[in-house]
């Protein structure tokens, strides 16, 4: 959280996307590390009393405390702004501050939410309990049907949000259009780009203001560390009602949680890739399985906005959600027998993750609320790692067979 420029001046934004992942916002101390240096201080020091003074002011540019800046999350910071395409990045401590906080210093009481029904847990209680205790009206709309986005965005709205594709869902949201719609409102476009990732989907190039991250996700990929991350290239919103609420509030990304996610990056497009590739074979494969009634995957032809996704993804994600025949008490029995593939209800990991949603994720919707949204009893979101895709078939067809 620094307006403090850390990329190299010779830096190139003309650099290939894996290039830009590991050498994106170095910036070196006296010591020459080759590998990043982690900043692990709470305060900086000044010379004098005018210097601290003209800091505080903004007259001079340099780090003041770590919940403001720090040179290790600046660098996390630069990288990601770099990766995106963007102007401004600001890391949070995880992806759920993110979100907050970009809606959080969008809005202020009397203002109006218009966002997609299909949203995580934990953003749909945000959206739809939160924000209108503090005087924000919601209103929550099929994310998929243009007509409903039409109608709701008809009045004057501060702020869309959505995720696409969603979770668990796997819904996809026509971005350019829905943007469109949204600015002649007066609305700020936030996307949670979470299922896509950075390296199979650009929102900003798509008509989006803000893009929010779980990097605790792929970025991070190996289950070790929490984060996340507000990208713009609306730069006086990001140093102005941005930075006042994240100054404030403290939402601050620790320095080794910033310098572990460098480290993640570095790997970021050959793991995606694979997860990816995994993936398309793994979803194909359960659409030919009996005990498996529904498979929803953006890279099958069976996808409902399969079009969609091509045109707006370089590649179909590394999640595929799909239904047990049976219900609850069959889902269940097909998760416990599982040898090899977790229980868990993160994903982007390099293990595979299987967790059921709607006693998970989504417990807290009513069970209309998640059929509306198509969670069903007998669904579950399958996270796909960097095992081979043979061993995770074979484990997924046996626990198939056990049911």
């Amino acid at each position: 959280m620094s307006n403090k420029t850390l990329t190299n001046e010779n830096q190139s934004t003309n650099w290939k996307t894996s290039t830009k992942l590991i050498r994106g916002g170095l910036n070196r101390s006296n010591f020459a590390e080759t590998s990043e240096g982690i900043c692990m201080s709470s305060g900086f020091v000044y010379e004098t009393a005018e210097q601290a003074q003209r800091a505080f002011k903004g007259e001079e540019d340099r780090f003041i405390y770590s919940r403001f800046s720090n040179p290790t999350i600046g660098i996390f910071e630069d990288r990601m702004a770099l990766l995106e395409g963007a102007q401004n990045c600001r890391a949070t401590a995880t992806g759920m501050a993110a979100v907050y906080g970009a809606l959080a210093a969008t809005l202020k009481a009397g203002d109006r939410l218009v966002a997609s029904r299909a949203l995580f847990g934990s953003c749909d209680y945000v959206c739809r309990e939160l924000l209108p205790r503090h005087g924000v009206e919601t209103v929550m709309v099929d994310g998929t049907d243009i007509s409903e986005w039409e109608v709701a965005l008809s009045k004057p709205t501060s702020a869309v949000f959505l995720e696409t594709p969603s979770n668990p869902q796997l819904d996809i949201i026509d971005l350019p259009t829905v943007s469109a719609i949204a600015h002649e409102s007066g609305a700020r476009v936030i996307v949670d780009n979470i299922i896509a990732t950075p390296i199979f989907q650009k929102p900003l190039t798509l008509g989006a203001d803000v893009v929010v991250y779980s990097s605790t996700k792929h970025i991070d990929g190996q289950g070790r560390a929490m984060g996340g991350c507000i990208i713009t290239n609306d730069s006086d919103w990001a140093d102005g009602q941005l930075n006042q609420f994240l100054r404030h509030t403290g939402p601050a990304m620790s320095p080794f949680n910033a310098w572990v996610h460098l480290k993640g990056m570095e790997t970021l497009k050959l793991r995606v890739e694979q997860h990816a590739k995994s993936a398309q074979l793994i979803a194909e494969f359960l659409e030919n399985e009996l005990n498996v009634t529904r498979v929803l995957f953006p890279g099958l032809d069976s996808h409902p906005q399969r079009a969609l996704a091509k045109k707006q993804m370089t590649g179909p994600g590394t999640v595929v959600s799909f239904d047990i025949a049976g219900g609850i008490s069959e889902a269940f029995k097909f998760l416990n027998k599982l040898d090899m593939i977790d229980i868990s209800n993160n994903l982007g990991d390099s293990k595979s993750l299987i967790t059921h949603p709607a006693t998970t994720t989504h417990q807290r919707l009513s069970p209309e609320s998640r059929l509306n949204v198509g969670i069903t009893d007998s669904m579950v979101r399958l996270s796909v790692g960097l095992e081979d895709a043979a061993d995770i078939m074979g484990d997924l067809g046996l626990a198939l067979k056990k049911i």
